[in-house]
């Protein structure tokens, strides 16, 4: 129930997001969004949580996470596991450098690679497994309480920081082609398709091991293999992992750095990131301090409880970027809309009105980490001052299409 509910929630954000793309297709996104409808100073802070936290934290975790299941096939030295780790993020920045063809064609094969693993997967599960009879019954509690609801909530951040990635596109709006006709329609059909796969490989898993064994394990894919092929199938959910991690470190790297480069044309960040590399026609040195940090956490171990902190902070600016729409249709009536969201006032708010009762519930539950996560955020409120006085009477830079 989770994973369908943040997989609905994710589709509410997706469908919002379609009509933002289509109308402005500009790099940068979700940040040019909340910029345009309420200010600057949101804009600058959910980029700086975006560079400091959310997105190179989630880099360094993945590559970490790589190099990990590398061990469980190749045996590797600590030293060995953290040059691995390294290594990916170095290899992955240089293909984001490299081109964004480049990028986001080892992102359509990785894709189709672990799509096809996890089917894999899941019908060997289905076929093989003996617990689908105590599947129905475990679909629902015995009894709703408010401190059920609070887990469950809980429960859904990590959820959705799997669903993630229908609002990193965005950030590529500027180099798609024709993003008014082909933004809403993929924004739509994947949120679709991967809860399909999400909901496959859950089943999977109840079918495997049964509801209550599911409940205990902390590497279920694994476990689950193990159950019906065997402890030598656990290679190839390792296999799987290792091709899924990398796809979404590429992910991260192909679509982050251009909201550095957006806040450096807007004089909001180091003016280095808003260059695009003379050849590639990349934001190169953006890319490359995405990856720089990312390594940097990757090394010191506290990549993970920056994630922590700071995750569902995200969601406070996903819920303004939707609630951005309300604001375009207020402030630009003019603009062309080549697609609307559909459902209309309700689409958006009830997405806005899930994001703020998820980041309410994280602060009641878990105050003191909601306090570090929300102090980290705030600490861009100093920078932005200071950009903000340092550039008061610079002109702006000539821009330069990224390609």
């Amino acid at each position: 129930m989770v994973w369908i509910s943040g997989g609905l929630l994710s589709l509410l954000g997706a469908l919002s997001y379609g009509e933002l793309a289509a109308m402005r297709p500009e790099a940068g996104g979700l940040y040019v969004y909340i910029r345009e409808g309420f200010g600057s100073l949101p804009a600058f802070l959910y980029g700086w949580a975006m560079f400091l936290a959310i997105a190179s934290g989630t880099i360094a975790s993945l590559a970490v996470a790589f190099s990990t299941y590398l061990g469980a096939v190749i045996p590797l030295s600590v030293v060995g596991t953290k040059v691995v780790a390294i290594g990916v993020i170095a290899l992955i920045t240089v293909v984001n450098i490299w081109g964004t063809r480049k990028s986001s064609d080892l992102q359509n094969w990785t894709t189709l690679i672990k799509v096809l693993l996890i089917f894999g997967i899941c019908a060997a599960l289905l076929l093989l497994g003996r617990g689908h009879s105590h599947i129905p019954d475990a679909l629902w509690s015995s009894g709703l309480s408010g401190s059920l609801l609070s887990k469950f909530g809980l429960a859904m951040i990590a959820a959705l920081w799997a669903y993630e990635g229908w609002q990193f596109v965005t950030y590529c709006a500027g180099e798609t082609v024709d993003p008014q006709r082909n933004f809403p329609r993929a924004l739509g059909s994947s949120v679709l398709f991967l809860i399909g796969v999400y909901l496959l490989a859950n089943l999977g898993y109840l079918a495997a091991l049964g509801p209550a064994r599911a409940a205990e394990s902390d590497t279920i894919a694994a476990t689950s293999m193990a159950e019906v092929l065997g402890n030598n199938a656990a290679k190839i959910v390792a296999l799987a992992i290792l091709v899924s991690v990398f796809s979404a470190i590429n992910s991260v790297s192909l679509t982050a750095p251009r909201v550095f480069y957006a806040m450096a044309a807007d004089r909001m960040f180091f003016h280095k990131l808003a260059e695009v590399h003379p050849r590639f026609r990349t934001p190169a040195f953006a890319v490359t301090a995405l990856g720089a940090w990312s390594a940097v956490l990757s090394l010191t171990g506290g990549f993970q409880e920056l994630v922590n902190y700071t995750m569902f902070v995200a969601w406070i600016f996903y819920g303004l970027g939707a609630a951005a729409v309300f604001a375009y249709r207020r402030k630009y009536p003019e603009l062309a809309r080549p697609y609307l969201v559909p459902g209309y006032p309700w689409t958006p708010l009830v997405f806005v009105g899930a994001a703020f009762a998820l980041v309410l519930n994280v602060v009641l539950a878990t105050p003191r980490n909601a306090g570090i996560g929300l102090g980290i955020v705030g600490l861009g409120i100093p920078a932005y001052l200071m950009w903000k006085a340092r550039n008061k009477d610079e002109q702006p830079a000539a821009g330069t299409a990224i390609e």
